[in-house]
């Protein structure tokens, strides 16, 4: 058991009967009320999103899920085939995978997470590097602050890129917030 100040994003939790995956914790005192801390959680069976305020003493069922690597293989239908290093094959359902679906590529090495065998979403890399495509030419001379602009990967994902960053470019994304990070080397 943990309480509720001791749980972060990313930590599985049991609340009634339903496993939950910590999207976002935030913790919350003000003036005269008693702490509390702030979830946002997506349901790991249905894939549905939720939110909870819970008082920071409360108690939450820890849940351990098992780990495994894996390569990603290709697409059936709405299940998505995923390889070990002994080629057994695991298949993900499109609906528990869908925001890492714009950063998989054939051979690209991710862990699955199960839960009673029952494999129930993916871990991808936390940080990938992926071309670009697509994007609007610098306009000369806007340099100041933090200028950024979209760029299209090869997925048909976009991203916001500074400035300098043109097509054909390497760059790497943090894939947890989605964010550039850097060029790729």
């Amino acid at each position: 058991m943990k309480f509720a100040q001791e749980v972060r994003s990313g930590n599985v939790v049991k609340l009634n009967n339903n496993l939950l995956l910590v999207t976002k914790s935030e913790f919350s005192k003000s003036g005269r009320n008693s702490s509390v801390m702030k979830f946002k959680f997506k349901n790991l069976v249905t894939g549905s999103p939720s939110e909870g305020i819970y008082k920071s003493d409360e108690k939450f069922e820890d849940v351990i899920l098992d780990r495994k690597e894996v390569m990603y293989s290709y697409a059936s239908g709405d299940d998505y085939v995923f390889m070990d290093s002994e080629f057994n094959s695991y298949e993900v359902s499109k609906e528990f995978i869908e925001d890492s679906l714009k950063y998989l590529k054939e051979e690209m090495p991710c862990e699955i997470v199960f839960y009673e065998g029952k494999p129930l979403s993916i871990q991808l890399p936390i940080k990938l590097v992926r071309e670009v495509v697509y994007t609007e030419p610098a306009v000369k001379g806007d340099t100041s602050g933090k200028v950024m602009k979209k760029a299209k990967l090869e997925s048909g994902y976009e991203i916001d890129v500074p400035a300098f960053i043109e097509i054909g470019e390497k760059i790497e994304i943090d894939t947890r917030t989605d964010e550039y990070v850097s060029r790729a080397k």
